[in-house]
C-alpha cells in the first residue's frame, strides 16, 4: 500500500467522521431550534397555541436514541419525556399538580424559544389598554391576582367582597336571578386597579393557551376553585333550535342570534356556590365544538368507557374527587356536563350549622344519634347539603367501628378525611352490581354501613338489607320531601323489585328498620338548614279481641260480641297503621328548637351503644331538654307479656303512648 493510498483512506475517514458529526449536531439543533416567521399575527393566542402544540408534540415523540446522547443524558431526557407525557395525560383528569407542570413548561417555551417579551405580549391580550380587554380577559386577570393571595379560595373571596351572589334584575329579564354580568366584572376590574409585571402577564397568557389546549376552556380555573360545583350547556339555545329558527324565524330574531344577543348553549356556564346556582354571563365556550370538546374530556379519568349516542351519559369522578356527569345528544338536547365538588376539609357539623341560634343543641343531638347507633336517613332536595351533612355525622362514629361504604360514584372520600380509620368504599361497575357489592361487604367485618344515595329501587333494597343484617347501623341519603314520602318511597321500591307483594308487609319492614330522619332544606335564596329531625315510631301489634261472647247467655248477645271482634279484624286489615312519627327538633323562625322527646325504646338503645362518658352526658342532655330520665329497667316485649296471659283471662293491653 502506497503513501498516497494511506492518505486517501485517512481523508475518507475524516470526511465520514465530519458528516456523522454534522448530522448529529443538526438533529440536536432541530430538537431545540424552531424557525419562527415573525409577522403581525405571530404573538396572538392562536399562533402561540399552535406553536405550543407542535413543540410539545415534538418533545414527546422524538427518538432519543437517534441523537447520540451520553448514557447519563439519555436517562435524564427519558425521565423528562416520561414526566411530560404523564403530566399531559393527568392534567386532563383535573390533577392540579400536572396542570402546574405543563403550564411551567409552556411558560419556558414561550419566553425562551418563542421570544415573547414585554414589548410584544400585549398583542396576545391588550393588558395596557383596558378598554380593549374583554370581560373574560378581565376575569382571568382578577382570578390570577386573587389566586396569588387566596389560592383556591380566590373566586369565593371575589364573590364575597363584591357581594355578587345576590338576586338581581338583568336587562331584558322580568324576574330577578343569580347572575354575574359583564358590567360587574368590568366595574370590579376598574376598582381593583391592578398593576401587572411581565411575568404576571405571561402567566395569564399561558393559562389562556393551556385551557384551550389541554384544559377545560373558560371554566378551567373556575373548576379548580373551592366552590360547590360548575356546569355547562344547561341554558341557552341548542344548535338544533338555531337551525329551526333559521328556517322559520323572523329576521329580527335571526339578527339577534347572529350577533349573540340571544344566549346559545355554548354561552352557558353556571357555578354552584353556597347553595345558589349562579350564571356567569361574562364567560362562554365560544363555539359548540369547544363545549363538545370539554364534555368529551372531562369525564375520562380511570377510563369509564365511551360516551356515545347509544350510551348518552356518563357518571364518573375526577382525580380530585369531584363527581362529574356528562350528557350528550340524542339523550339530551345539547352537550352538557355537571361537576359537583365536595370540600372534605369543611365537612363538619359545626361548619354546616355556622353558629345559628340553637345549633349547639342540634349538633349535640346529631352526635348522639350517631354514637347511639341509630339507623338514620338524611333527606332533602338536590344541592341542600346531604353529602356534607353525612360526612360531618361520620366524624362522630366511634374509632373502634369499621366503616363500609356503597356508592354509585365515589363522592364521600372518607379516607381522605380519616386516613387512620378502617374504611373501605365499594361502587357499582359495568360488571359488578350493587347487590353483589353488598354481598361482598357482608364478609368484610364492617360495623357501620353507609349508602351514599338511595336513588333507585335496587339501592333502596340494599339499604333495608344492610340495616337488617349487614351492620350495626346504617346511614344513607334520600330525596324524599316528607317522612311519610320517605317510608312510601322505600316501600314502593321493595315492591317494584319483587321482594314483597304485599304493601303492608313491605312497609312494616321499612318502619322496623328506620329510626330517624334528618331533613334538610334549601330556600330560594340558597340558605341551607335542618328543617326537622323526625323519629319513626313503629306501632306494636295490639290484641283487641275479647272472649266475652262466652259469657253471653243469648245467641243475640254472642253475635254482638262476635261482630265486635270482626270489626277489630277488618279495621286491622283495611286501615292498619304501622307507624307514627314526630319531630324531635324543628327549625322555627330562624332558630333550632328541640321539641318532642325521643321514645324510651330508642333512648335506652342509644345509651347501650355509648361509652360511659357519652352515656353520662347523654343522660344530662335528655334530662335538660325533656325533663325525664332514661329508664334503666329491662323492657318486657309484647310477646313475653302475651305468654304470661292465658287465652281465657287475656285482656286488651293499653296502647303505648306515642
Amino acid at each position: 500500500m502506497t503513501i498516497t493510498n494511506i492518505i486517501l483512506i485517512i481523508v475518507v475517514i475524516l470526511i465520514a467522521i465530519y458528516v456523522i458529526y454534522y448530522s448529529i449536531k443538526k438533529k440536536k439543533n432541530a430538537e431545540v431550534e424552531v424557525q419562527i416567521d415573525v409577522d403581525d399575527k405571530t404573538y396572538t393566542i392562536e399562533k402561540m397555541t399552535e406553536f405550543v402544540k407542535k413543540r410539545l408534540d415534538e418533545i414527546t415523540k422524538i427518538n432519543l436514541y437517534d441523537i447520540g446522547l451520553s448514557e447519563e443524558e439519555l436517562k435524564r431526557r427519558k425521565n423528562k419525556k416520561y414526566a411530560l407525557k404523564k403530566a399531559l395525560k393527568g392534567c386532563t383528569y383535573g390533577d392540579v399538580n400536572d396542570k402546574k407542570y405543563v403550564k411551567e413548561l409552556i411558560f419556558d417555551l414561550l419566553q425562551k424559544e418563542y421570544g415573547v417579551s414585554e414589548s410584544n405580549i400585549s398583542k396576545a391580550i391588550p393588558f395596557d389598554i383596558p378598554s380593549l380587554l374583554t370581560a373574560q380577559d378581565k376575569f382571568d386577570i382578577l382570578i390570577y391576582t386573587y389566586k396569588k393571595e387566596f389560592a383556591y379560595e380566590a373566586l369565593t373571596e371575589l364573590i364575597k367582597k363584591y357581594d355578587l351572589a345576590v338576586l338581581k334584575y338583568v336587562e331584558g329579564e322580568t324576574k330577578p336571578s343569580y347572575v354575574i354580568t359583564n358590567e360587574e366584572i368590568e366595574d370590579i376590574y376598574e376598582k381593583e386597579n391592578i398593576v401587572m409585571s411581565f411575568v404576571d402577564k405571561l402567566q395569564v397568557v399561558v393559562q389562556r393557551i393551556y385551557q384551550h389546549y389541554k384544559g377545560y376552556s373558560s371554566i378551567d380555573e373556575v373548576r379548580d376553585m373551592n366552590i360547590d360545583g360548575v356546569s355547562g350547556g344547561v341554558s341557552g339555545l341548542p344548535e338544533s333550535f338555531l337551525s329551526q329558527v333559521a328556517q322559520t324565524g323572523s329576521g329580527d330574531y335571526l339578527e339577534q342570534i347572529s350577533e349573540h344577543k340571544v344566549p346559545r348553549a355554548c354561552d352557558s356556564i353556571w357555578i354552584f356556590f353556597q347553595g345558589k346556582s349562579i350564571r356567569l354571563a361574562f364567560l362562554s365556550f365560544g363555539t359548540e365544538s369547544e363545549l363538545k370538546r370539554v364534555c368529551q374530556n372531562i369525564y375520562k379519568y380511570n377510563n369509564p368507557g365511551q360516551l356515545s349516542d347509544t350510551n348518552g351519559y356518563k357518571i364518573n369522578e375526577m382525580k380530585d374527587g369531584s363527581r362529574v356527569v356528562v350528557v350528550r345528544p340524542s339523550f339530551s338536547e345539547t352537550w352538557a356536563f355537571f361537576v359537583r365538588k365536595f370540600d372534605v376539609q369543611r365537612s363538619t357539623l359545626e361548619q354546616w350549622f355556622k353558629g345559628e341560634p340553637g345549633s349547639d343543641e342540634s349538633i349535640e343531638l346529631l352526635k348522639y344519634l350517631v354514637k347511639g347507633a341509630r339507623i338514620t336517613s338524611i333527606t332533602g332536595e338536590q344541592g341542600c347539603g346531604k353529602t356534607t351533612m353525612l360526612m360531618g355525622m361520620i366524624e362522630n362514629i366511634y374509632e373502634t367501628m369499621n366503616i363500609r361504604v356503597q356508592e354509585t360514584a365515589f363522592e364521600l372520600h372518607l379516607r381522605k378525611i380519616y386516613p387512620t380509620r378502617n374504611i373501605l368504599t365499594f361502587r357499582e361497575t359495568d360488571t359488578i352490581s350493587g347487590q353483589e357489592g353488598l354481598d361482598v361487604q357482608k364478609k368484610t367485618d364492617g360495623s357501620v354501613n353507609i349508602i351514599g344515595e338511595v336513588a333507585t329501587d335496587p339501592v333502596a333494597a340494599w339499604m333495608i338489607q344492610a340495616a337488617q343484617v349487614a351492620s350495626k347501623f346504617t346511614l344513607f341519603t334520600h330525596h324524599a320531601k316528607t317522612f311519610p314520602n320517605l317510608v312510601t318511597a322505600l316501600r314502593n321500591s321493595m315492591l317494584r323489585i319483587g321482594q314483597f307483594s304485599n304493601e303492608k308487609t313491605a312497609e312494616e319492614q321499612v318502619v322496623q328498620v328506620l329510626n330517624f330522619d334528618v331533613h334538610l332544606t334549601k330556600d330560594f335564596r340558597g340558605k341551607r338548614y335542618v328543617e326537622r329531625i323526625t323519629e319513626c315510631i313503629p306501632i306494636e301489634e295490639k290484641n283487641e279481641y275479647t272472649y266475652d261472647h262466652r259469657n253471653e247467655k243469648t245467641l243475640e248477645g254472642k253475635f254482638d260480641k262476635f261482630f265486635d271482634n270482626a270489626t277489630h279484624y277488618f279495621e286491622k286489615i283495611t286501615d292498619k297503621k304501622l307507624y307514627a312519627y314526630r319531630n324531635i327538633l324543628e327549625y322555627v323562625d330562624g332558630e333550632y328548637v328541640i321539641t318532642n322527646p325521643i321514645t324510651q325504646d330508642n333512648l335506652k338503645a342509644m345509651r347501650e351503644n355509648m361509652d360511659e362518658t357519652d352515656a353520662e352526658n347523654f343522660d344530662k342532655f335528655v334530662e335538660k331538654h325533656w325533663g325525664h330520665k332514661i329508664k334503666q329497667s329491662v323492657l318486657v316485649s309484647s310477646s313475653a307479656v302475651e305468654e304470661k296471659t292465658t287465652k281465657k283471662t287475656r285482656k286488651p293491653r293499653k296502647a303505648k303512648e306515642v
